[in-house]
């Protein structure tokens, strides 16, 4: 072998473990919908800390869609490393699938949600059809759009959220049927995920009001421009928890389990939190929920417990086919 020959060798060598080095380093976060700008600059923020702490090179790409919709693409094999939802039953249904560990919500703080977010309403600049709270919603010639609950958790909450507020108020389960039932009949069109709802509302110019995750208000501004919408915080909202989880079969297959609790794990440090903050999702932290406490308005949250027992539950009565919600969309339509 001549000397250049050698060279070439050691450094296509070189080049093949640089290559191979890089991929166990890279992360995949797979996420709802309308988390794309936090975790954009939780992935900037975590590179940046992990290469100070540990002097490692680390990626993190990113995947978003519905919620549900995310979790059957990472049942069907998509190589996740974590995955941040917006509902604890996404990822339930991939530890009943062997995906990640079953105890999963003892892996992490706050049962593995590091953020929770409530349902709000966004209305076109001026708020043209006075929308103060939900009762303003089921007015006749109120166009509401809400995402689909079989495909996405922010349209799971959102309905929970509109059945709960007539509970909240000392209403019946068959006053909140009715309520939902009479929403569902102003909605034009049902949304696959929480930013193609958005999209319908301010590309498609379609509806009156859009009920979404409270952080879309900040990617609202950020992406079509200030003073395109007014927030509008009704009286009462669901607490919607952020679980998070490692998806234990990538993670073995490719190395990735250290990187990828040390990626969950920031986003329960001070930094992640204040970046959480930042983006209208409300943090866990207390000190730092206080700091930002002018950005949260003060609503009457209720928790899915309180009227539905579980998301568990209220999956299998609402929202499995021939539940509720399909019997409800179908009657209104």
């Amino acid at each position: 072998m001549t000397v250049f020959s050698l060279r070439a060798t050691v450094a296509a060598l070189a080049l093949a473990t640089s290559s191979l080095a890089g991929a166990q380093t890279a992360l995949l976060n797979v996420s709802y919908d309308v988390a794309r700008e936090f975790y954009k600059d939780i992935n900037t923020a975590f590179v940046a800390q992990q290469k100070k702490a540990t002097g490692k090179d680390i990626k993190v790409d990113q995947s978003h869609a519905g919620s549900s919709a995310q979790a059957r693409a990472v049942a069907d094999g998509l190589e996740a490393d974590v995955v941040t939802f917006n509902t604890t039953t996404d990822v339930d249904f991939l530890a009943d699938k062997g995906v990640v560990a079953k105890d999963w919500r003892q892996k992490f703080a706050h049962g593995a949600s590091p953020t929770t977010s409530t349902m709000l309403f966004l209305v076109r600049n001026g708020n043209p059809k006075g929308i103060k709270d939900w009762d303003d919603l089921v007015k006749p010639g109120v166009q509401v759009i809400v995402v689909n609950p079989k495909t996405g958790g922010n349209g799971r909450m959102a309905y929970l959220a509109a059945w709960g507020q007539v509970r909240a108020k000392g209403g019946t389960d068959a006053q909140a049927a009715e309520f939902v039932g009479k929403l569902y009949k102003n909605v034009p069109v049902l949304a696959r995920g929480g930013r193609d709802a958005t999209g319908i509302f301010l590309q498609r110019n379609i509806g009156d009001v859009l009920v979404t995750f409270e952080s879309e208000v900040v990617s609202v501004d950020k992406e079509f421009g200030a003073g395109k919408v007014d927030a509008i915080h009704p009286s009462a909202s669901i607490v919607a928890e952020n679980p998070v989880a490692i998806v234990e079969r990538t993670v073995a297959k490719k190395g990735t389990a250290t990187e990828a609790k040390a990626y969950l794990d920031f986003l329960y440090s001070d930094e992640g939190q204040e970046i959480a903050a930042k983006h209208n999702i409300r943090p866990r932290n207390e000190a730092v929920l206080k700091k930002y406490a002018s950005a949260f308005k003060p609503i009457k949250l209720f928790g899915v417990n309180d009227y539905f027992g579980s998301l568990a539950e209220a999956q299998k009565v609402h929202f499995n086919d021939g539940g509720q919600f399909d019997k409800l969309y179908t009657a209104g339509k």
